[in-house]
C-alpha cells in the first residue's frame, strides 16, 4: 500500500476568486490529487481556507505555493503568513516554464492550481516573507512616480508636436499645459514625501547616503532599487539579485549549428531595470573603472547596449554590497594596508 510523503496546496490567484488544491505525492513519487476548493478573495475566504486547510490534517509547515499574480495573491500571502503558514510565491514566469515540462496540455485556474501544487511537490522553494510595511510604501510611491512621468513624456511629446503643426488648436495646447503642470506638482509631492520617510528612519537615511556616492545613482535610483527588493531581504547573493533584476545572460547554443546571440533574460523585475538604465548612461560618461569596461565592451561588440547592460549589473551589484557593508563607495579604494597596488576584486570595480 503507498504511504503518504509529503503533502503541497497550489493556489491560483485571481481578482475575486482563489482556486485551491491539495496534493500529495505517494512513495513511488507520484503525485496524486487529494481535493480542491473555491474561495473568494476576502477575509472570509481566507479563514474558509485555513479551516479546510486544518479539516485536511495539515500542519503548519505543509507547502502553500501561489503565483505572483500583479497583486491579487499579497492579501492571502500576508494572511497565511501571520497564521504562521510555510507560503512560497513564484514568478509567473517560473510557473509557466514548469508547466511545460507536465503533459496537460490545457490551461484553467483549477489546472493552473493543481500544476502548482505538483511544483511544490517536486521542488525546492524560497519560503515568502512579509515584506516590510516601509518598503512596501516606498515601492508604491516610485511606482507612481513612473507612472506619472512616463505620462508626462508622453504629453510633452503631444505637446510639441501640436505646437509645430499647421494648424495647432489652441485649447488643446492650454490643456496639455495644465496636464504638466499637475504632473509637475504630483511629481514633487512624491519627492518631498520620499525623503519625508528617509528622513524619520535614520538607519535607512544612512544606508540610502552610502548607495548616492555611487557617481550617477540618485535619490530616487537608490529608493527604487531599495523598495523593489524589499531591502535586499530575499536576495542571498549578487547572482540571485541579477537574476531578480532579469539582467542574466542567457545563451542559445547547441552544437555547431546553433549559435545564437547572447542577451540578456528580461525574466525579472522591469522597475529595477528601468531605475538603472539613465545611472549607468551617467556613470560611463566620467572616466574610472565603468567608462573602462563600457569602452572595451563597445570596441569588442560595437554594441553600445550591451556595455550599458554589463554597467547596470555592475552597479546593481554594489548597491547591494554598500547596503550589507554600511560602506560609501571609494572609487580609489585599490591599495591594500600596506600601500601597495593590487589587481582590484570584482566587487570592488563593480
Amino acid at each position: 500500500m503507498e504511504t503518504n510523503l509529503e503533502m503541497c496546496v497550489g493556489i491560483d490567484c485571481a481578482s475575486t476568486e482563489h482556486e485551491v488544491c491539495l496534493s500529495k505525492m505517494l512513495s513511488d513519487k507520484e503525485v496524486l490529487k487529494v481535493a480542491s476548493l473555491t474561495i473568494s478573495n476576502s477575509k472570509n475566504g481566507f479563514v474558509k481556507l485555513e479551516k479546510w486547510m486544518l479539516k485536511q490534517r495539515l500542519v503548519k509547515d505543509t507547502k502553500i505555493v501561489m503565483e505572483a499574480t500583479g497583486v491579487y495573491h499579497e492579501s492571502l500571502a500576508m494572511f497565511l503568513f501571520d497564521q504562521g503558514w510555510n507560503v512560497s510565491v513564484v514568478l509567473p514566469s517560473m510557473s509557466k516554464s514548469f508547466s511545460k515540462t507536465l503533459k496537460q496540455k490545457s490551461v484553467n485556474d483549477k489546472l493552473s492550481s493543481y500544476m502548482l501544487s505538483i511544483m511544490g511537490l517536486e521542488k525546492k522553494l524560497d519560503k515568502w516573507k512579509k515584506p516590510d510595511p516601509l518598503f512596501r510604501r516606498l515601492r508604491n510611491l516610485t511606482r507612481e512616480r513612473g507612472q506619472i512621468s512616463a505620462e508626462q513624456t508622453a504629453v510633452k511629446n503631444q505637446l510639441h508636436a501640436e505646437s509645430c503643426g499647421a494648424w495647432p488648436d489652441k485649447g488643446a495646447i492650454k490643456r496639455m499645459k495644465d496636464r504638466l503642470k499637475m504632473m509637475s506638482r504630483q511629481l514633487k509631492e512624491i519627492e518631498n514625501e520620499l525623503k519625508l520617510w528617509i528622513e524619520k528612519n535614520p538607519g535607512l537615511k544612512k544606508k540610502v547616503e552610502n548607495i548616492t556616492s555611487i557617481h550617477g545613482v540618485g535619490l530616487i535610483t537608490t529608493v527604487s532599487v531599495i523598495a523593489e527588493t524589499d531591502g535586499f531581504n530575499l536576495i542571498r547573493n549578487a547572482k540571485q539579485l541579477v537574476s531578480f533584476a532579469g539582467l542574466d545572460v542567457i545563451e542559445k547554443q547547441s552544437g555547431t549549428s546553433v549559435r545564437g546571440k547572447s542577451r540578456i533574460s528580461k525574466k525579472g523585475n522591469s522597475y529595477l531595470r528601468k531605475a538603472l538604465y539613465f545611472p549607468a548612461i551617467s556613470a560611463v560618461k566620467k572616466e574610472g573603472p565603468y567608462k573602462n569596461l563600457y569602452t572595451r565592451i563597445f570596441d569588442k561588440t560595437g554594441i553600445k547596449m550591451k556595455g550599458s547592460v554589463a554597467i547596470q549589473r555592475k552597479i546593481l551589484i554594489l548597491m547591494y554590497i554598500l547596503w550589507k557593508t554600511d560602506k560609501k563607495y571609494d572609487i580609489n579604494y585599490h591599495i591594500n594596508e600596506l600601500g601597495q597596488p593590487r589587481r582590484a576584486t570584482l566587487h570592488e570595480l563593480a
